[in-house]
């Protein structure tokens, strides 16, 4: 079975092994901060929705330290392709977190998405794996310019059972696409475990058949994670081509704040994987090398706290985009009929009138 790389024990059976060559004190600090900003991104997101302040919700919690390490690793020129479980990583390129926020309420255009290229974070792909071949694809481009960018491409155990996974596989290991497929293994797709999505007893053993490497890390462990992409981006930036990394770990959250995951599943299980969780987890590595104290990491904490309630006003502030947004940003030029047809409609309901079925039919 493929080695499971892991630097921060547990503080107790798991030792502790010694920071990653290239992290500053400084940079082991950052990100602990990106994590920290991020799960307090998502605990806010999670509160809103049980409030009905933004709709259906899937949480990160306990996958804040693969985002946080993996993004770390990043040249801020590398694209990063994210599925619907990094909802928020954009936060860390300088994207409003309230941004984020009124995408889940339900805003459109430019009301609820960031601009693609001013963070080279693309937009949060809820199909699964299609952003996958995105990834591969800007990245063969960007090689064919001669533009030394990279990009990392997120997507679950889910997606491995998608031809979209398959196929950007087998293109970026074909054209040496520099690009790092980083697979979160947390075993679980909604209610599917691992165990129906594949027979392979790893998922980073894929990489084999696609004739790329593969590297498998704890993905409860950040500083694992970024050491993992820190090789990946060189190896890419070499001209090598792509790398698949699996960080296994597993679902600490519901799939969505729609699911109920103990009908499906053993929750004692998930509570044993609990205390494995990053953030914690890094905190206490960070105090046992002393290169964090409990007065840093409140200050930390507190600045994380006081930025995503910011955004929880700036998301109350802004009124709702009027119901034209479900339409103007569909294309980019002429739109169809239907479109019209539809405008006047939803003007009818609006305005308390009964629409014209006929409306939707062409003579």
């Amino acid at each position: 079975m493929t080695e499971t790389i892991r630097i921060i024990g547990d503080g107790a059976e798991l030792p502790d092994r010694a920071p990653p060559e290239g992290l500053s004190e400084k940079d082991l600090v950052e990100i602990f901060r990106a994590a920290v900003l991020l799960r307090t991104f998502d605990e806010r997101a999670v509160a809103l929705q049980r409030q009905g302040r933004i709709g259906t919700y899937p949480p990160f919690w306990g996958e804040e330290g693969i985002q946080a390490g993996a993004f770390y690793a990043l040249d801020s020129d590398d694209w990063i392709f994210p599925s619907y479980r990094q909802s928020a990583i954009g936060i860390l390129r300088g994207v409003p977190p309230s941004k984020i926020f009124k995408y889940r309420r339900g805003y459109g255009g430019r009301h609820g998405f960031w601009d693609p290229r001013q963070h080279r974070v693309a937009p949060m792909i809820v199909a699964i794996a299609t952003q996958i071949p995105h990834a591969v694809g800007l990245a063969w481009a960007a090689k064919m310019k001669g533009d030394p960018i990279s990009s990392l491409v997120f997507f679950g155990d889910g997606a491995t059972s998608e031809g979209d996974f398959h196929e950007g596989m087998n293109f970026g290991a074909v054209f040496k696409t520099p690009t790092i497929f980083f697979c979160t293994n947390n075993q679980w797709a909604i209610s599917t475990p691992v165990t129906r999505q594949t027979a392979a007893e790893t998922m980073v053993e894929k990489a084999a058949a696609y004739g790329m490497p593969g590297v498998r890390v704890d993905g409860f462990d950040p500083l694992a994670c970024w050491l993992a992409t820190r090789d990946a981006l060189e190896r890419a930036r070499a001209g090598d081509g792509p790398t698949l990394i699996e960080a296994f770990c597993y679902r600490l959250a519901p799939h969505a704040t729609a699911d109920d995951p103990a009908r499906y599943r053993d929750e004692a299980v998930t509570e044993r994987w609990r205390g494995l969780e990053p953030v914690g987890r890094l905190a206490g590595y960070l105090h046992r090398i002393g290169a964090l104290d409990d007065d840093g990491e409140q200050t930390i904490r507190d600045e994380a706290a006081e930025q995503i309630a910011r955004a929880v006003v700036e998301l109350e502030e802004e009124d709702a985009p009027g119901a034209d947004v479900l339409f103007d940003h569909v294309y980019a030029g002429e739109q169809p009929w239907t479109f019209a047809d539809a405008r006047k409609e939803l003007e009818a309901v609006r305005a308390g009138r009964e629409p014209n079925p006929t409306n939707h039919r062409r003579t």
